[in-house]
């Protein structure tokens, strides 16, 4: 198992070029979990989790690692800890699986250092996990768009960090991959406790797969808690504007939000 940690923000601001995003956001992420951030467009969820990944600097208010500011824990002992896959990264041209995997290894290697037995075991497992080593020698343009995806999470998983910080890992992906993806990040969390906190689009994977949901509508927090708690009528008519009947998922038992729209009858009585 990882190592628990205790990582919050307070109060936290921040945007981009003069502009608030995300107004006093104050959030502890549960330690060992699956938090899911939702929210519809331009809400301020990736802003979020690039402030909590120190990618950007808040404007004011305070995140924490152990209590500890993390804009004062050295860059490579951030990352020792903390893993980050961006929304939509940038292939290298000409890489191959293992080269790009390999990367996440960064943070534990020594300026002169080489590779070590460590270095090697940690990609193969990362691979293993995402189960991509049948690719390990094919160059990343070869491969479909989930076979890319999982390349980047195994590159995070390589990092062997106890928390990690997805932005939307499933877009652009078909309902397969996007449900193969999720669960091998669940199985990913149960077997190491893995901190994971994703920010997802489709807000029934959200209730399925997390644990703990942050809501957020305008740049602030709105709700959060156990998918049975926040996922209600009200909330997502709310922070989506949508109307629609909450019910229980067949399958998983979350809550499985089921719009209304413009079309109420069956196709005998439609026009």
């Amino acid at each position: 198992m990882t190592a628990t940690h205790t990582f919050q923000a307070e109060q936290v601001v921040a945007g981009y070029d003069n502009k608030t995003v995300i107004q006093e956001v104050s959030l502890v992420i549960p330690s060992n979990k699956i938090s899911v951030i939702i929210g519809s467009n331009g809400c301020g969820k990736s802003t979020l989790l690039k402030a909590m990944a120190r990618l950007i600097k808040p404007v004011s208010g305070k995140i924490t690692l152990d209590g500890k500011p993390i804009g004062k824990i050295p860059p490579k002992q951030l990352a020792r800890v903390i893993g980050l896959l961006p929304q939509s990264p940038i292939v290298p041209e000409g890489i191959s699986v293992t080269d790009l995997v390999g990367r996440g290894r960064f943070p534990h290697q020594s300026l002169l250092g080489g590779w070590t037995k460590k270095d090697y075991e940690a990609v193969a497992e990362a691979m293993k996990i995402m189960d991509i080593t049948e690719f390990a020698n094919h160059n990343i343009d070869e491969l479909s768009g989930g076979q890319r995806q999982r390349v980047w999470i195994a590159m995070a998983l390589a990092q062997q960090t106890d928390i990690l910080f997805l932005d939307e890992p499933t877009t652009f992906l078909d309902i397969t991959y996007q449900v193969e993806i999720l669960d091998l990040l669940t199985d990913l969390n149960r077997k190491h406790g893995t901190t994971i906190v994703m920010v997802l689009h489709d807000i029934n994977l959200s209730a399925r797969y997390a644990e703990h949901i942050f809501a957020l509508h305008n740049g602030k927090l709105v709700a959060e808690g156990k998918p049975s708690e926040v996922i209600t009528a009200t909330l997502v008519k709310d922070i989506f504007g949508l109307d629609c009947t909450v019910i229980k998922d067949p399958i998983a038992g979350s809550p499985m939000v089921v719009p209304k729209g413009r079309y109420h009858g069956n196709e005998e009585s439609a026009p």
